[in-house]
């Protein structure tokens, strides 16, 4: 049993307490303790100011509600011992350790191809070596190999407790209301049932607004059009100053960028051990550093891009229902040629099109199981009175049109 903690203050859960032992020392390890200067939401400051977030503080959160799930599951019967407790604590932990700097905005772009689930679990494995195995059952659970399949479910699923949490979290500092779901409830009206997670019956409802809030908090926060311009202007900041470090042109930067702009990987790599240690020494504060100098350098196109971050001089965007044609892309990039303020050879840079999705549920998927009052378990979106099944299918397209502000 454990038998002492350490306590911290999260100001969205109250207090929350860290076991001693293993779970203290995956918090103490240096990689998970770079989430503290990687942002929850990326560039979504620049809109909220508030949500400024770590991913340490979200992982932190989720493991305390990963803590409250296993103690109502024990409550309803289900065994669950104290080594597999603490397995579920490591693996939600560490569930996100492997996001790079600005998280999401840069997803697949630091590791070309390569997603941060993929790196998380590549960490898992270097800090499980170094841990002498401790950490086997963690990424059993983590890949959900683990025989008792519904911790795995609590850590990845349409309704895990990384969603709660964050939801919770990016409602919180973001001030958006909408995303505010009563988690406690859900959590309370967990149980498991042929070795899956369920919902019981009582708990539709908190189940539909969990659906709901997701929803509208993708609209409203992480694809808002403004947080969409500024993520869009540093994944070309990042394209560019690739370009130029494969040409061998030298650009200020701490090592461990450098490194990443003038090589490529593949996943194999990801069993390297220095690759992980590289890429554990990468966050916010190396990106922003980085374009604060390369405002100076020679290439215009680079030191425009950047000068447009740090002065929030968002590209502007325009949003459809139906994408762009060729010609009202050609006709946004003749408009800043005439005006002279790009030319054919960096027109690409400054205006670009792409689409986002919007999906709240995916039927096709894991589905969210309900425990019926006869004992059976259906789909939310077959029992639903609420929602259609059309409502919560659907996937949202919308297409985006970026115009640089040079």
């Amino acid at each position: 049993m454990i038998k002492s903690f350490k306590i911290i203050n999260d100001p969205v859960h109250g207090f929350v307490n860290i076991p001693s032992g293993l779970i203290l020392e995956i918090i103490e390890h240096p990689y998970f303790q770079r989430l503290r200067d990687i942002k929850q939401l990326g560039l979504t400051s620049l809109v909220y100011p508030g949500a400024t977030h770590s991913r340490l503080l979200h992982a932190l959160g989720a493991m305390h509600l990963m803590r409250d799930a296993i103690l109502n599951l024990r409550s309803k019967g289900t065994e669950i011992d104290n080594s597999e407790e603490e397995a579920a604590l490591s693996a939600i932990l560490l569930h996100d350790v492997g996001h790079g700097p600005f998280s999401h905005t840069l997803e697949k772009n630091i590791l070309k191809g390569i997603s941060h689930e993929e790196i998380s679990l590549a960490m898992l494995k270097a800090m499980n070596k170094e841990m002498g195995g401790r950490l086997d059952v963690a990424i059993e659970i983590f890949t959900g190999t683990y025989h008792k399949y519904f911790l795995h479910q609590l850590v990845s699923s349409q309704l895990d407790v990384d969603r709660l949490d964050y939801l919770c979290r990016d409602s919180f500092f973001s001030g958006v209301a909408e995303g505010m779901i009563g988690h406690e409830r859900i959590l309370k009206m967990l149980r498991v049932y042929d070795n899956h997670l369920v919902v019981e019956e009582k708990g539709i409802y908190s189940v539909e607004k969990f659906l709901i809030s997701r929803r509208l908090m993708y609209w409203q926060v992480y694809l808002h059009k403004t947080v969409i311009a500024a993520e869009q202007l540093l994944i070309q900041i990042l394209r560019r100053a690739r370009e130029l470090s494969c040409d061998s042109f030298i650009l200020p930067g701490s090592p461990a960028i450098s490194y990443f702009l003038a090589n490529s990987f593949r996943k194999e790599d990801l069993n390297n051990r220095e690759l992980i240690d590289r890429f554990a020494l990468l966050d916010d504060t190396d990106i922003m550093s980085a374009i604060k100098q390369w405002q100076f350098i020679e290439d215009k196109i680079l030191s425009e891009l950047c000068k447009m971050l740090i002065y929030r001089r968002l590209p502007k965007i325009i949003l459809s229902g139906t994408p762009f044609s060729s010609d009202e892309l050609l006709s946004a990039g003749e408009s800043l040629i005439r005006e002279g303020k790009a030319d054919n050879s960096s027109i690409d840079y400054f205006v670009q099109t792409s689409e986002v999705f919007n999906s709240g549920y995916d039927i096709d998927g894991e589905n969210i199981g309900i425990f019926c009052k006869d004992s059976q378990v259906r789909s939310v979106h077959q029992i639903s009175d609420m929602l259609s099944a059309k409502a919560f299918s659907q996937i949202t397209k919308k297409y985006f049109l970026c115009i640089a502000k040079i």
